[in-house]
């Protein structure tokens, strides 16, 4: 079921979902998550219905790999998303775990894309090669997490007519499409 050939889904599908999760991605939602994939069903359609105006990227990343660890070791279950009213930063980095054909948003609703941010300060004070050892460490974060950003980036682009450098160029400034548009661009597959 987890193939390219997955049937498209009507709306009565999404009725029911076994997943159904709002507010900020955070570890409390990654704990009400995985309680309810626990419970989820054993077979057929599993739907993940998300709202949310962002949080925590790596939540997202955790919540993220589940979805795909249990998409390819359970091919009895398809699991789809659903974003309702707002898919924003941390949610759309959630989203894009889905294969392209297993991601529907509900009509009017926006996604946001942006670069992950951080708010670090730096003090240097001692020696002056800890110094540099401790600006190394913090470039070496950044660095790594341009990284890990990029990689989601592409797994949310993959077989849609974005490009990675168009969702580079536009990231920086948090990027809004609507379902519409998200559709147009191939970034989802159906609106609800």
């Amino acid at each position: 079921m987890n193939d390219q050939t997955a049937a498209a889904l009507q709306p009565g599908d999404f009725l029911n979902p076994a997943i159904l999760l709002s507010g900020p991605v955070d570890y409390a939602m990654y704990a009400d998550f995985r309680g309810k994939l626990d419970a989820a069903p054993a077979e057929g359609l599993v739907v993940v219905e998300l709202t949310t105006l962002g949080g925590d990227p790596e939540v997202a990343r955790i919540m993220g790999e589940d979805i795909r660890f249990h998409s390819q070791v359970e091919p009895a279950r398809r699991f789809v998303f659903l974003g309702k009213t707002a898919v924003y930063s941390a949610g759309t980095t959630f989203m894009s775990f889905f294969a392209r054909e297993n991601r529907y948003l509900t009509r009017g609703t926006r996604l946001m894309i942006h670069e992950r941010k951080m708010d670090k300060q730096l003090h240097v004070q001692g020696p002056l090669t800890t110094c540099i050892a401790g600006l190394e460490a913090a470039l070496n974060e950044v660095r790594e997490s341009i990284t890990i950003q990029n990689e989601g980036f592409e797994n949310l682009v993959r077989g849609s007519s974005v490009s990675l450098d168009e969702v580079r160029a536009r990231a920086p400034s948090d990027w809004y499409l609507d379902a519409a548009s998200a559709l147009e661009r191939g970034l989802i597959t159906g609106i609800v």
